[in-house]
Order: C-alpha cells, then structure tokens, then sequence
C-alpha cells in the first residue's frame, strides 16, 4: 500500500496495553522503521518518489510453541535469532524498495553474503582479536580473571571505536536518525498520547530496551563468563568463546529484560546509563519526513490487532453449560 507524503496522519486513539508495554519495539532499515507487536509486524519505507509503502507479516515464535525453548536464557538466545532472520528480511525489503526506486535491484543472495561477511567481520573484531592480543601477554598476567577484564575492556573499546567510525559514515546516518525516529515514536506510544508528528517531535531518541544497549551488557556479561573457561592453547580460547556465545546473549536478554521492569529505581538507572549513553552515537534526531515513516509503522500494527481483537469469534461456547 503506498501512502503519499503529503497525506495528514491522524492522531491514533489507540492506546498501548499498560501490563505488556515491552510487545511493541522496532528498528531502523533503510529508508524505514519496522515495527512489531504481540502477533504482528509492519515496515514500513520511504520510496523516492515521497511516497510510503507498507509490508505486513505475521509473527510466529518458536518460544511460543516449544515451552523448553521458553526457559531462561533458552527464549534470549531464540528471541534473538528469530530478530535477526526478521532484520534481514526487513533490510532485503527496505533495500529494493529504494533500489527499485532507483531503477536497481538488490537480491536476497546480495543481502545474504553481505550479512555472513558481517558476522565474519564481528567474531575477527570481538572475538578473535580480543582474545589472541590477551592470550599473546598471558605470561606477564598470570591472574585468568584479569585476563578477561583486559579482555572485557579491549572488546568494549573495539565496539566503541566501531560505533563511533561507523557513526561517520553519511549512509548509516540516516538509519540511525530514523533509529531516533523509532524510539520517538515508541515514546509516544508507551506515553498513552495520540500517535502525531507532533507528539513524536518532544520525545528522546534514548530507549532503555534499544538493542544498543543489549549489545553492551551482553559484553560485559561475557566478561564474567569467560572467567569459568580457564587457561588454554589459543585456538581452545577463541572457539570456546565463540561456543558460549549464546550463553552470553540469553543472560544478556534476561538481565535487559529485568533491568527494563526495575527501570524507575535508582540502581536500575545507574545500570541503564551507559547503554543510554551509547545510544547518542546509535541515533540522531530524525525530521518529520522520518517520524511520519516510523508513526505509519506502529499505526499500521495497532490497527491490525485491533481489527483481529474486534473480531468476534466463529464459535461462541455457552458460558454455563448444564
């Protein structure tokens, strides 16, 4: 569906479901926000003709069909596999609706390559290299838990040189303002105020369960973790750190997920900062062009649930049965 960019957006009175505030969230694609909800998704792109188009998709976790998989640190380390499969799908629709805007096209094999050379990319930059550099002046620190702060410290300075050069790039400067217009809007959402541009406009672009966040307490878990591995050859290092990394990424989820509840106390600010503080490099503010993409996002999920909650079921069983 394309929308025009010129069209007024309506102020939504849908409301967000205060017990559950953690089913919607979203993130930036080019050109675009996704946003999801309880059973749906929607992203939605700004082609370069102005206009806006939508794409819909049904949601189905695996946490909800397997309870196993619902255990702790299980669900974290499924919940974010099923997050990047949904990212690269969204980023392969964000990125040849622009493309096919442009007279080009980007295939899913493209997309595929770029994403494993990524991966690649990160276990070389915070994996290998932490480790090996450690490993190389392991006689000068004997102390394995020392070790691993030096490691800790050289794999969260590594993360932040790369945000920060990454931030530079004129490309990702775009997602990352329509980041900020995510998280505006998600404000706007959770706040219970009609879903404006203007409302948008007077919201941070800082969210405590932003996946910036998650990255950095994920890194300072692994911290922790490491330290039970012991000493080794090099090559046991590096593949044990690479074998636990679900481990690591399911106590992140879960120490994120609580932190988020816990979010109104004191120490659960003082834990939050830093990831509040990363995310200054993750988001810029977004213009209204940006929060208009990100509001016809979440609008369009709401609505969906909405229509499917209104919806009357075909069978009414008797309340009372004799």
């Amino acid at each position: 569906m394309l929308l025009n960019s010129n069209s007024e957006i309506k102020g939504s009175r849908l409301r967000p479901v205060i017990d559950q505030p953690c089913h919607y969230g979203g993130q930036a694609v080019i050109e675009g926000v996704v946003m999801r909800g309880k059973r749906d998704l929607a992203i939605a792109v700004r082609r370069s003709d102005a206009s806006i188009i939508i794409e819909e998709e049904k949601l189905s976790s695996l946490v909800e069909r397997y309870k196993f998989l619902n255990w702790p640190v299980v669900r974290g380390f499924v919940v974010l596999i099923e997050t990047m499969i949904m990212g690269l799908r969204a980023l392969n629709f964000s990125a040849n609706q622009v493309a096919e805007s442009e007279g080009e096209e980007i295939t899913a094999t493209e997309i595929t390559i770029t994403m494993l050379i990524a991966l690649v990319l990160g276990i070389l930059l915070f994996v290998v290299i932490p480790t090996g550099a450690v490993h190389l002046v392991r006689k000068s620190v004997e102390s394995i838990a020392v070790q691993n702060i030096i490691e800790g410290i050289i794999r969260i300075a590594i993360f932040l040189g790369y945000v920060w050069a990454v931030a530079r790039m004129e490309d990702i400067k775009r997602v990352f303002e329509y980041h900020g217009a995510e998280h505006k809007v998600i404000y706007t959402f959770e706040a219970g105020e009609p879903l404006t541009i203007e409302n948008a406009r007077q919201k941070s672009t800082l969210h405590p369960r932003c996946g910036t966040a998650f990255l950095l307490v994920v890194m300072v878990v692994s911290i922790l973790v490491f330290s039970f591995l012991g000493d080794g050859n090099l090559f046991w290092r590096i593949s044990s750190r690479i074998i636990l990394l679900p481990v690591v990424a399911g106590l992140g989820y879960e120490i994120i997920k609580y932190i988020a509840i816990k979010q109104g106390s004191l120490w659960g600010r003082a834990i939050l900062a830093p990831g509040m503080w990363l995310q200054k490099l993750t988001t810029r503010e977004p213009d209204d062009q940006q929060l208009e993409v990100a509001i016809c996002a979440l609008q369009r999920v709401l609505e969906i649930e909405e229509r499917v909650e209104q919806t009357p079921p075909l069978f009414q069983p008797i309340a009372n049965p004799v």
